[in-house]
């Protein structure tokens, strides 16, 4: 007799791995942020952050779980009457608060580096792919505000397949390949790929930094 649920549990064991293996890495960020360490780089590597377009929105939200924590602490105990009740919405508050500082930690000392043999590109601890310069053929300083606020996102152009790695929906610098590559994303990683697209706060430093490779720039969104 064929099992009809072993689909279902295929596709949920995955799923359930990656959210435990992605809690577990903004635990750990979040302890390495607090211990003010400096960031591990290279001889002659140049880190370049991402976080400036979403710090805002994650300072407001960080800002009003603090205030909300105390809030609901108030109402539980004065409304249910099942004690417990207070302790479990308590430690969800803290849960999340600590959560969304933990995201925050790993998308500050997890930056895009640039280095003597090629670009790091970099989101948070789930993304990390490197392209060595001598597959880049060019980068292009250009802002561009994606349809779909996914981190990932792939696009088919005629021929040519892009992948971008945005951060709150953007990007902001073109990598143009010199031959398709095939890159270890959650989405769109076993297809080769002819253009990679991210998001930095200073584009025109990364390109300044890029070890011999053309740049341009191209303002247009």
């Amino acid at each position: 007799m064929s099992d009809t649920n072993a689909p279902t549990r295929a596709r949920v064991g995955p799923l359930l791995r990656r959210a435990a293996q992605a809690e577990a890495a903004t635990w750990r960020s979040l302890y390495v942020w607090a211990r003010r360490r400096p960031l591990p780089l290279g001889p002659g590597d140049e880190p370049f952050g991402y976080l400036g377009v979403v710090k805002p929105i994650l300072g407001i939200f960080i800002g009003l779980s603090v205030i909300e924590i105390p809030i609901f602490d108030v109402v539980v105990t004065h409304v249910v009457p099942w004690r417990p009740a207070r302790w479990i919405v308590l430690g969800l508050g803290i849960w999340g608060l600590l959560w969304m500082i933990g995201l925050y930690a790993s998308m500050t000392i997890h930056p895009h580096v640039v280095g003597d043999r090629g670009l790091r590109v970099r989101l948070s601890s789930g993304i990390d792919v490197f392209v060595p310069w001598t597959d880049v053929e060019a980068l292009r300083k250009r802002y561009r505000s994606l349809p779909s606020s996914r981190s990932v996102q792939v696009e088919q152009e005629g021929d040519r397949r892009v992948v971008s790695i945005s951060v709150g929906s953007q990007t902001s610098i073109d990598v143009l390949l010199r031959r398709p590559m095939t890159f270890d994303l959650p989405r769109g990683g076993s297809v080769p790929t002819n253009e990679l697209r991210l998001y930095a706060d200073d584009p025109d430093g990364l390109l300044h930094s890029a070890r011999g490779t053309p740049t341009s720039n191209t303002v247009s969104r």
